[in-house]
């Protein structure tokens, strides 16, 4: 398991006790080495994909060693230990975390900034020690951005299954389009719905060319889709010597269909409303912004003499 970022800190600090300058990549490394972490651990990744755990609390680990005084950067990617930190060591604690940190003036002076600004912004200052602490501030971001985002999920699929058959299929086409699917609008409607024939609902080019076309399934179900439903679709492809079809529904389907799509040919992709809604999401269909926040960083280069 992936230590949380209080963990890091002193394992962190003990590493930089040669009074040397290292590379934040390197002691990742020897911090992963440190808690025996498997490869997979060592590669688990933020929700956004963008760090691993690993890396994203360990640079949050040197984030509030620095601002207690402990380290510092003396060049980007790079962390050295101070005098204050060399004292640290020379009589180490059990364990250093926030509350350890709060023994420093200048982590403390850094604590109340960050207090004051909530203030200021209307935002309840959160006692530190009721703070999640487990968490970096970039997973709380995420983790907070997905539990948005999964009701967001909810409210969607409950909203499409209000609408009427027709409005199912124009938000099929609306998707599709948005997805690169297809020619115009009035094309792409023209084909979807137009089949209905054998188990197909429509027709839709894979490109603005027409080089190939995707056979279509669009069904609004309340229960999981039978898998004869989806036998009578493939049926129906390889009567038109189809190669590829798309099943799309509002509910979801059972592994033996899953199953079923992966052993034959043509190719079929099951899309049920879970990853229906989640196309909508990627692609702005039927939602908007509520707000944006932008997260930014230090620009090192910029104060570079």
């Amino acid at each position: 398991m992936v230590p949380d970022f209080q963990s890091i800190m002193l394992p962190l600090l003990k590493l930089l006790g040669d009074n040397q300058t290292h590379k934040v990549s390197d002691l990742t490394e020897k911090i992963a080495d440190s808690f025996a972490l498997s490869a997979e651990e060592r590669n688990e990744r933020l929700p956004s994909g963008v760090q691993t755990k690993l890396e994203n609390r360990t640079n949050w680990s040197a984030s509030y060693l620095k601002h207690a005084g402990l380290i510092e950067y003396p060049a980007r990617g790079h962390v050295r230990i101070t005098k204050s930190g060399m004292t640290v060591l020379k009589s180490p604690p059990q364990r250093i975390d926030r509350n350890y940190l709060n023994n420093f003036t200048p982590y403390v002076k850094w604590q109340e900034t960050i207090k004051a600004n909530k203030k200021k912004t209307g935002v309840t200052a959160e006692p530190e020690e009721l703070a999640v602490v487990e968490e970096t501030p970039d997973e709380r971001m995420e983790s907070s951005y997905s539990d948005l985002n999964r009701l967001l999920k909810s409210e969607i699929i409950e909203k499409i299954k209000t609408c009427s058959p027709k409005f199912f299929e124009g938000l099929v086409v609306d998707l599709f389009l948005k997805m690169g699917y297809g020619g115009s609008q009035a094309e792409a409607g023209e084909v979807l719905g137009k089949s209905n024939d054998g188990g197909i609902d429509g027709i839709i080019k894979e490109d603005r060319l027409g080089l190939d076309t995707i056979y279509i399934q669009a069904k609004k179900w309340e229960n999981m889709v039978p898998i004869s439903q989806v036998r009578d679709f493939a049926g129906a492809l390889l009567a038109k010597k189809a190669k590829k079809g798309i099943f799309i529904t509002t509910s979801s389907f059972p592994k033996s269909a899953h199953d079923f799509v992966a052993s034959i040919d043509p190719r079929i992709v099951l899309i049920d409303g879970e990853q229906l809604a989640d196309l909508m999401i990627e692609h702005d269909l039927g939602v908007s912004v509520r707000r944006t926040y932008q997260v930014k960083k230090l620009d090192i280069d910029y104060y570079e003499e």
